[in-house]
């Protein structure tokens, strides 16, 4: 026997109306139909659900447990067809999410667009802010959902990893450094570098490893955005730290060198943050799940 809404809400109406009869007319059918219902539901599950007297019908104990569970199950129904209905009406849902730069520049592009297609409800706000601007936006609640990096502490926030993002040196192919494969930042503290702004958080993470050896870093110039670096550094201006990932998109359209970087600042990864991942709406669970549910690298390596 399938177990319909039609049947739950004839047996809700019988039990508010203490009459099979009465109850039959409340679901606009007829008695025989009624009852014939009312018997098969009885048949399934192997209990009596009602008491026949003269007067009418009372519920058994078996009946009064069904009819709990029958409330229940018609309210979350509506419930479901009012949020269905939303969609079938066109209903938007709106989604803001907080990215550092790396985030915004080398992964999310490349992951957005699948995630939009496949929920054409979905409007999604993407703004770029620094890590630290952002964890303390998702701190005080304005903010719903962020990725970071982790090289900040997060304390108070709910964090899940979403990907690895180490950072690397770049320098010119004939750079005294280019032979490497790998180094410490204190290797490359002696020469000249292309950095971004003085407000950008990667730039202030990299110079505070610096002053933790001692040292200032030197700029030759700064710069905006990784493209721009990555373009000087391959003319011979100086060399550079930035994310693996851009490293690997721009290596396509300049000439330099990629060299590891070792230390536990240098191997970060991207953490999704949100104070209360429990907390948060449904729309914005979804996109979570759908985030982490991702495998980032394999995506971006075109696997």
């Amino acid at each position: 026997m399938r177990l319909d809404f039609f049947d739950l809400r004839l047996f809700l109406n019988i039990v508010e109306s203490g009459s099979l009869t009465k109850g039959a007319q409340c679901s606009a059918i007829s008695l025989q139909a009624a009852s014939e219902r009312i018997k098969k539901l009885e048949q399934h599950y192997q209990v009596s659900l009602f008491s026949r007297h003269s007067g009418g019908v009372k519920l058994t104990f078996a009946g009064q447990v069904f009819a709990e569970h029958a409330q229940t199950m018609l309210q979350q129904g509506q419930q479901l067809s009012q949020a269905m209905a939303a969609f079938s009406a066109g209903q938007h849902s709106n989604i803001s999410l907080w990215c550092n730069s790396s985030a915004q520049s080398e992964y999310l592009p490349l992951l957005l667009p699948q995630y939009l297609v496949n929920n054409p409800n979905i409007q999604i706000d993407l703004k770029e802010a620094e890590s630290n601007d952002i964890i303390a936006a998702l701190a005080t609640g304005s903010d719903k959902l962020g990725l970071i990096s982790s090289f900040f502490p997060a304390a108070g926030l709910q964090t899940l990893e979403f990907s690895e993002d180490p950072l690397v040196l770049i320098c010119p192919q004939q750079h005294q450094l280019s032979a490497a494969s790998a180094l410490q930042l204190a290797d490359s503290l002696n020469y000249p570098f292309v950095g971004l702004m003085q407000y950008h958080s990667l730039q202030q993470s990299i110079e505070t490893q610096a002053r933790l050896l001692n040292c200032e870093i030197q700029y030759r110039l700064r710069l905006p955005n990784f493209a721009a670096i990555a373009q000087v550094v391959a003319n011979g201006v100086g060399i550079a730290i930035m994310p693996q990932r851009a490293a690997q998109r721009l290596a396509k359209l300049y000439a330099f060198q990629q060299i590891k970087l070792n230390g536990d600042w240098a191997n970060r990864k991207l953490l999704l943050a949100a104070k209360n991942f429990d907390a948060l709406s449904t729309a914005y669970q979804h996109f979570s799940q759908f985030l982490l549910s991702v495998d980032a690298q394999k995506l971006l390596n075109g696997h």
